[in-house]
């Protein structure tokens, strides 16, 4: 409030800008044959046949990402800087392309960009430092759901991951690409198990985690890469779950209600990989080495008392 009562004209420009960003985006029909807009092309792709409707909150993540960042605002000095223009100029140039090639998930790429490139010019570079992350996740927003005819991999991947953990134990599982056989049941791993609805909210949570955790960019870099792994993790441990359900009460009761609700068992495996490795990433070498010490002195009283 107290920039919008000093800086009148530039408050005004800053809305000026929005009102014709809300049309353009909000407003326009341009997709599906000129009948609808492109947040309008966006809310009907976050949908659960897409495995993307947790999209639909990352506007309000956004807002808390930088309500979270709110002191650091306030002591941020204010400034322009032309080099605003640049992400302008690309932002308008990834929407007017996806606008001509019909192309709605360009067009949606080009917001984070714009908005970028605006508060850069009107605020400086320390204001746009802090609202960096904020504004890239907004990145997420942009469906990716034809990724799924390239999860073929994963799904092989965390079948034979899921069916090792279960033959540690001695359930005795054998696969055959991606069914799954044993003398109690037989399963067939399909693409929507394949972990890329969990892959992408992993991934969200995890830049989330980093961003609010850690004091240096490579850790938070890491945490992101390692999104990939945690869903893997996440998925496997649904999988084996599914498979004990199967071979303690049954396959109709694992492939049928059990099923149904073991989908948010991947996330509590795949957070609690992503917990752990932010704590391993974060141990110093004495912490490390106490850590060893400790367990080495553990095992010698078992050895002992046996």
């Amino acid at each position: 409030m107290e920039w919008i009562r000093r800086e009148r004209l530039a408050a005004f420009l800053v809305a000026v800008v929005a009102a014709i960003l809300g049309y353009f985006f909000g407003f326009l029909p341009l997709f599906t044959n000129g009948r609808i807009s492109t947040w309008l092309w966006a809310w009907q792709a976050w949908t659960p046949e897409t495995n993307y409707e947790h999209a639909k909150f990352i506007p309000l993540i956004v807002a808390f990402l930088i309500w979270h960042s709110r002191d650091k605002l306030r002591i941020a000095s204010l400034g322009s800087s032309k080099s605003g223009w640049l992400f302008l100029a690309f932002g308008l140039l990834l929407f007017v392309g996806g606008a001509r090639t019909l192309q709605p998930r360009l067009a949606l790429t080009a917001i984070p960009f714009l908005l970028y490139g605006i508060v850069l010019y009107v605020w400086g570079k320390e204001v746009a430092r802090v609202l960096l992350f904020p504004i890239a996740f907004l990145l997420f927003m942009v469906p990716l759901n034809f990724l799924t005819q390239a999860t073929a991999r994963l799904q092989f991947l965390e079948t034979n991951t899921a069916s090792a953990i279960c033959n540690f134990f001695g359930m005795h599982l054998y696969t055959i690409g991606t069914a799954v056989h044993s003398a109690n049941f037989q399963f067939e791993v399909d693409e929507g198990c394949s972990g890329i609805r969990s892959l992408m909210a992993i991934a969200m949570l995890s830049a989330i985690y980093g961003h609010l955790t850690q004091d240096r960019l490579w850790k938070k870099v890491l945490i992101f890469g390692a999104a990939l792994l945690c869903a893997i993790i996440g998925n496997a441990g649904r999988l084996v779950s599914i498979f004990v359900v199967a071979a303690l009460f049954g396959q109709d009761i694992a492939g049928g209600p059990y099923h149904n609700i073991s989908g948010f068992l991947s996330f509590p495996f795949a957070i609690g990989a992503m917990l752990l490795f932010g704590k391993l990433l974060n141990l110093k070498p004495r912490e490390m080495q106490k850590q060893v010490s400790r367990v080495a002195t553990t095992k010698e009283h078992v050895q002992y008392d046996y």
